[in-house]
């Protein structure tokens, strides 16, 4: 189904491109809590390591600024049971109960993990530690002191541009660009693990500034598939003003219009898809005017980054309306990405597996978001399982493997397509972002906008396959960017176009009810004919098989 290019039209890594170079068991793309978990826990497996981040591994990412929840549940059958079933009819019951199972117990033992390793959890009134939630910058700090102590070698700023591949089209490896030295660099590994985490197309949201689908897009080029793309349309709740896209506050908040008047509705269950449809006529506002002092100092303490663009512009957020929007995060907070064909988190291109926000998160939360609890509990789980699976694999090859003939496998802003010049990244990001940001084509969508935006996109995407390559490495750095945006907005319209029902996030305007005989996965994948199929959802029986302590 893929339309990956075959070996003899890809370029052979050579001795002689001038890059550094790396020869190991286990390359982690990406330095997120998913990327870190799986870094440490292939070494543990005897594996060794390198982990390559696109910023700095503890402090990039849409986890290390801010606070999140943690699906944790004690192993408690009754509290476990309703904790599946809390999202099951959210998510229009694509969920697994297996795999919420696995999770569940995986994060509970993680959780415990970190408590030893010293994260400051905070204690209740009966001296029991709340392991329901983390600090981010915490969490991340302790999790790179973790990485090094590991053993795994950390290239910081030092985004992967694409795989490498071997003759049988197993991922063996990447290339990339350290953008401090910009030096390039090559690893040659048995086995990698995709934890690029989703994306949110640059819309400045929280964290999110390096969540642009880079690791999708280095995956579908070696043949890998997507699933869940659809469910890509998640908005984040923040003030006009300010990236924090944390919502939990606005549970005490009232909105209004600019006269002051209350919008009916806005403050319900179904609340931001009024406040998506007021925005696109006129502003909108809030105030956190039903939180009572206790609650105030509580906010204070859980989420204080939440509060210093309100500070900082001498704004009281309990008492003053202030201006509100929607930002897209895409598949950050949807639950779309790569497809996992088992247990270990192995992709459907051998040698290549995925972690956290990198990969689908159907399996847990069907086609709702997974929010920050959902998303943080798999973050841990699946980077767990996948670092295994991948010492594993790697160990399974053997060293004799890694010195055999590999190509590269990266296509738009690096090869040349026969164009006079590179295309103009800056340019394809804002025409991408143009289809995309829009709440009216994208928070309910419809069939014939569907259409329209496709047909630029498509456009779009020829041209971009037609230009010449980036000029130099920090410039191919932006052009995949914007390639991998691109790639994604095509990925998920076009399973908006197949899915013509409303099911979990995904919207139809002329199709609002869910269809019962529309209870698949929609996997998709290509990248100049995107290409859709229908896959059936497990109704095994729940179990817990597969974790690990």
């Amino acid at each position: 189904m893929a339309d990956n290019a075959s070996n003899n039209k890809r370029p052979r890594v050579t001795s002689t491109d001038g890059a550094i170079r790396h020869d190991i068991d286990v390359l982690v793309i990406g330095g997120g809590p998913a990327g870190a978990w799986a870094a440490i826990t292939a070494s543990a497996s005897g594996a060794r390591v390198v982990l390559a981040d696109k910023g700095f591994c503890g402090t990039s990412g849409a986890t290390a600024p801010a606070g999140t929840g943690v699906w944790y549940v004690p192993p408690d059958e009754d509290a476990r049971e309703r904790a599946k079933a809390s999202r099951f009819k959210l998510g229009g019951e694509l969920a697994e109960q297996a795999w919420m199972d696995r999770v569940l117990e995986q994060t509970w033992i993680n959780a415990q993990q970190l408590a030893e390793w010293g994260y400051p959890f905070s204690v209740d009134e009966s001296g029991e530690q709340r392991r329901t939630s983390l600090q981010g910058p915490e969490y991340m700090r302790l999790m790179r002191k973790r990485v090094r102590q590991a053993n795994v070698r950390i290239l910081d700023h030092s985004p992967a541009l694409e795989l490498l591949v071997d003759a049988r089209g197993a991922v063996a490896g990447a290339a990339g660009v350290d953008r401090q030295a910009g030096e390039r660099w090559i690893v040659r590994a048995g086995a990698v693990v995709i934890a690029t985490g989703g994306c949110a197309f640059l819309s400045n949201a929280l964290g999110c500034n390096v969540l642009t689908g880079d690791g999708q897009l280095m995956a579908a080029e070696a043949g890998a598939a997507l699933s869940g793309m659809e469910f890509s349309n998640a908005y984040g709740l923040g003030p006009a003003f300010s990236s924090v896209t944390k919502s939990l506050f606005y549970t005490w908040a009232t909105f209004y219009y600019r006269d002051g008047s209350m919008i009916p509705g806005a403050g319900s269950s179904h609340g931001r898809g009024v406040i998506a449809q007021t925005l696109q006529t006129q502003p909108v506002y809030a105030c956190l005017d039903r939180a009572d002092e206790q609650i105030r100092r509580w906010m204070r303490t859980a989420q204080p980054n939440f509060f210093l663009p309100f500070d900082r512009l001498g704004i009281d957020p309990f008492t003053q309306h202030f201006p509100v929007t929607l930002r897209l995060e895409g598949t950050v907070r949807g639950t779309g990405g790569l497809h996992l064909v088992d247990q270990t988190c192995a992709t459907s291109v051998e040698g290549l597996y995925a972690a956290g926000d990198a990969a689908t998160r159907e399996l847990i939360c069907g086609g709702f978001t997974g929010g920050g609890s959902h998303n943080a509990a798999w973050a841990m789980s699946s980077g767990f399982w996948a670092g295994a699976g991948a010492a594993d694999y790697a160990r399974s090859r053997g060293r004799v493997s890694r010195q055999a003939t590999v190509w590269r496998a990266g296509g738009a802003g690096l090869r040349d397509g026969g164009g006079t010049a590179p295309y103009d990244s800056d340019d394809v990001i804002r025409c991408v972002q143009r289809e995309v940001f829009p709440t009216q084509r994208n928070w309910t969508r419809q069939g014939d906008l569907l259409d329209d935006s496709l047909s630029r996109l498509d456009a779009l995407w020829h041209r971009v396959r037609r230009a010449a390559p980036a000029r130099s490495a920090l410039d191919a750095v932006r052009a995949r960017e914007a390639a991998a945006m691109l790639a994604t907005s095509r990925w998920m319209y076009r399973s908006a176009q197949q899915r013509t029902e409303t099911r979990g996030m995904h919207r139809r305007h002329e199709h609002p009810l869910l269809d019962p005989s529309q209870g698949h996965r929609l996997l998709s994948g290509g990248l100049d004919e995107v290409w859709i199929d229908r896959l059936a959802v497990s109704r095994s029986a729940t179990h817990a098989e597969g974790v690990t302590a």
